[in-house]
């Protein structure tokens, strides 16, 4: 649709140039919003009629009789004050779609883009907030490499950060353990920190006077000294294990895991500190409640003073946050070591180290880059982009995104479905909200666990003669595609109360609906062949032959085969609308949209029992049309296709 519409533009604006003062920008073409009145509407004569005075109506009038003839497109018609609506040619641009199919008009506009997204505390296990975040992070990515884009996708690991400083904390002080007797630990690592946490933090509140003690295992920690430096990186790698392997679960994955320890170690703070006193990005404070500490003021919140480095000397998340930054653009003149960590799916994760190695790789270096975090750290990534600015990098701000969304919480519903023992007043609320600090929430593995024996259920109740294998690879993509999709399908800046039932319908607005409409489609493509021997790759050919003939087509069906094709030439537009808005939520309801007409179709018209062999070539290849599109879709937002349902 996009190429489509850009040939509009390109013949209207030849047609139009000796008349009107009209460029391919001032022309916007969209669909119309009920199908009698067209397929496509432009309402640029408004805007003429305003630079040249005149009636908007009278303009759309001369332009419809100017523009046609116009290629693809039957007739042309003015609508109300001023709008012109194109009735395009269904033969041709179904040909066209046909034609098409496993192109893309889509083009990369930068050079490199990273994406940073998941970003656990490697303190405790993952929940069910973390899946939003990895899953709108891998959406991102997935659409900007679908765009042609060369993405690079990072997992930050704040390795040396409070949270891990409590939990060696717990060890060292309240459990007396070294590391060999955390490497005896043989139930998952990842839960037992979660506790310990939460001991951690309730440990804390009734012993003040061991702040000094945390204090100073932070500080050990972050200059590298044993024994806490050792047990705190033993720690963040054994749960950074576990986290990748929840991640995994979904579909998601990484190229690097940079290491705030390797900033640290390699000096990285430094170089960015001395540049931002050198151009007086920062300033020491002499006096006052931030007496001794390096201040930045930031522009947009009234000169707000926001603390780089503490009175101690330790460094901020924000210093460090800005070191990172620099580094990802490739303004900060050095860079990481690197070693494999993880071999998966036949590609190697990489994690960043200070110990010298040989030059295998090279990460960062990047045009535009995406941080994934949500609404609640958005005073913080202002002030990443304002050091930068204060570094006369002001390109590099501005192309610094936030791709910020809201929290996850729980309903009573779910909350009772994973044995949470909720207070009275817990369950009196809509939802209850998440938080690690206070062991409250839903770890995402028990999510997981509980989203696939709930689809377990309902794949053998459908599928009873399934081997046990094939039943619980079934449910294993459901889960996923249920979870995915959830977390898509509402705004970003919304918050989501996950609710186990809706998110596994079948019916509904959700992951399985959609998977199930793609394995019907399957199902009729796997008849075929069973039935006649045409293979799916024998119906590829056929839509790359002669078009059939629509003039077969009833006006009902006519108009119910339209609304599918004219829908389904949508989808780049839908994926460039999402990136460009990071919303998702388009994406996600353009799926489900075209999954309704489609079934709505399908179920009207049948395909294999058609004997009007014009009839049924149209049926068919509109399926097959209906099939590429969703399967790309569905591969966008990470929803896998199982055989069957």
């Amino acid at each position: 649709m996009i190429a489509y519409k850009n040939r509009l533009k390109e013949t209207i604006c030849e047609r139009l140039r000796d008349t009107y003062p009209v460029s391919g920008p001032d022309i916007d073409i969209n669909p119309t919003p009920l199908q009698s009145f067209g397929d496509l509407a432009m309402a640029f004569p408004f805007q003429l009629a305003k630079k040249l005075k005149q009636n908007p109506r009278r303009i759309a009038q001369d332009i419809a009789a100017r523009i046609l003839p116009l290629e693809g497109v039957e007739k042309a018609e003015v609508a109300g004050g001023g709008y012109v609506n194109l009735f395009l040619d269904r033969g041709l641009f179904f040909k066209n779609q046909l034609l098409t199919l496993g192109r893309t008009d889509l083009a990369p506009e930068d050079v490199k883009i990273i994406v940073e997204h998941t970003n656990i505390n490697p303190n405790k296990a993952a929940h069910i907030g973390h899946l939003r975040n990895a899953c709108l992070g891998d959406t991102l990515t997935r659409a900007l490499k679908y765009k042609g884009e060369n993405v690079e996708v990072q997992n930050y690991i704040d390795d040396t950060g409070v949270q891990v400083v409590d939990v060696v904390f717990g060890f060292m002080e309240i459990e007396k353990q070294s590391i060999a007797d955390l490497e005896k630990i043989t139930d998952k690592f990842d839960y037992h920190c979660w506790d310990l946490y939460a001991r951690v933090a309730a440990f804390l509140a009734e012993n003040p006077d061991s702040q000094e003690r945390k204090g100073e295992i932070l500080k050990r920690i972050e200059h590298g000294l044993d024994p806490e430096a050792g047990m705190a990186g033993y720690i963040s790698r054994r749960i950074l294990r576990a986290h990748l392997a929840t991640m995994a679960r979904i579909g998601v994955t990484y190229d690097v895991l940079p290491c705030e320890s390797s900033i640290l170690r390699l000096k990285f703070w430094e170089k960015a500190f001395g540049l931002l006193k050198e151009r007086q990005g920062i300033e020491y404070v002499e006096d006052g409640e931030n007496s001794g500490c390096w201040i930045m003021r930031l522009e947009d919140e009234d000169g707000k003073e926001k603390v780089i480095v503490r009175s101690d000397g330790t460094v901020t998340y924000v210093g460090k946050d800005i070191a990172y930054q620099l580094w990802k653009f490739g303004l900060l003149n050095k860079d990481f070591y690197y070693e494999p960590f993880l071999e998966e799916g036949g590609r190697t994760i990489w994690i960043t180290t200070a110990s010298p190695k040989p030059a295998e790789h090279s990460f960062g270096k990047a045009s535009r880059v995406y941080n994934v975090i949500d609404t609640r750290q958005s005073y913080l990534q202002k002030a990443v982009a304002q050091g930068l600015r204060s570094l006369k990098y002001p390109d590099q701000a501005d192309k610094s995104i936030h791709f910020s969304y809201e929290m996850v919480a729980l309903s009573p519903s779910s909350l009772k479905e994973l044995d949470y023992e909720a207070t009275a007043e817990e369950m009196g609320r809509s939802f209850l909200e998440v938080s690690g600090r206070k062991g409250l929430g839903v770890k995402a593995d028990d999510l997981l666990d509980r989203l696939e024996e709930k689809a377990l259920a309902e794949v053998e109740a459908r599928n009873p003669d399934l081997s046990l294998e094939a039943k619980t690879a079934i449910s294993r993509q459901i889960a996923t595609g249920a979870l995915r999709y959830f977390m898509l399908k509402y705004a970003r800046n919304s918050l989501i109360i996950f609710d186990f039932d809706e998110a596994l319908n079948f019916e509904g607005e959700t992951g399985p609906y959609l998977q199930y409409t793609h394995v019907r489609i399957q199902s009729l493509f796997r008849k075929l062949q069973e039935r006649e021997g045409v293979t799916e790759e024998d119906v590829r050919k056929m839509a790359l032959g002669t078009p059939p003939s629509l003039e077969s087509l009833d006006p009902a069906e006519a108009a119910d085969f339209w609304s599918v094709v004219l829908y389904a030439a949508q989808f780049e537009e839908e994926i460039l609308r999402s990136a460009n808005l990071l919303e998702f939520s388009h994406l996600a309801k353009f799926a489900f949209n075209l999954c309704q007409k489609f079934n709505l179709y399908y179920h009207r018209y049948p395909v294999l029992s058609e004997q009007d062999p014009a009839l049924r070539s149209a049926r068919l290849l509109t399926v097959f049309l209906t099939k590429e599109k969703l399967s790309q879709a569905l591969h966008l937002m990470g929803i896998p296709v199982p055989e069957r349902m």
